[in-house]
C-alpha cells in the first residue's frame, strides 16, 4: 500500500473573472466579532451596528469599492486587502446597508460583474 493513496491535494485559486462572490451584512455583531477581525482597538465599536463583508474578483476592485462605500453612507472602512479582494466595513446598519448597496451595483451596472445577492444575519 502506498503511504500517499489516502491523502487528497487540493489547489485553490482565483480564477479570472469580475464578480462580487459575497456580501454579507451582519448586524448587531458582539463586540468579540470586531477584536477577532481584527479591527482597530482604539475604535469605540458600540456606536456601529453592523459589520459588512464582501469578497470580490478582480481583488483590486477592493480598492474601488472601498472608496464607493466610503462616498456612499457614513460606514468605515475596517479592513481593505487589495490582494486577497476582500473589504469588511462597519457602522449603523443603514450605513453598511448603504455602502454594500453602492459597492454590488457598481460592480453590476458599470463594470459587468456577475454579482450575488446581499445576505443579512
Amino acid at each position: 500500500m502506498n503511504v500517499y493513496e489516502d491523502k487528497q491535494r487540493i489547489i485553490q485559486e482565483t480564477v479570472p473573472g469580475k464578480q462580487i462572490t459575497l456580501a454579507h451584512i451582519i448586524a448587531n455583531p458582539d463586540d468579540t466579532l470586531y477584536r477577532k477581525l481584527g479591527l482597530d482597538p482604539t475604535v469605540d465599536y458600540s456606536k456601529k451596528s453592523a459589520i459588512g463583508i464582501v469578497t470580490m474578483c478582480p481583488s483590486e476592485y477592493a480598492i474601488i469599492a472601498a472608496d464607493l462605500a466610503l462616498k456612499a453612507s457614513g460606514a468605515e472602512v475596517g479592513f481593505v486587502d487589495r490582494f486577497s479582494g476582500t473589504l469588511i466595513t462597519v457602522g449603523t446598519v443603514s450605513e453598511v446597508e448603504a455602502a454594500m448597496a453602492a459597492v454590488v451595483e457598481y460592480a453590476e451596472q458599470k463594470l459587468g460583474f456577475n454579482v450575488c445577492e446581499i445576505t443579512k444575519t
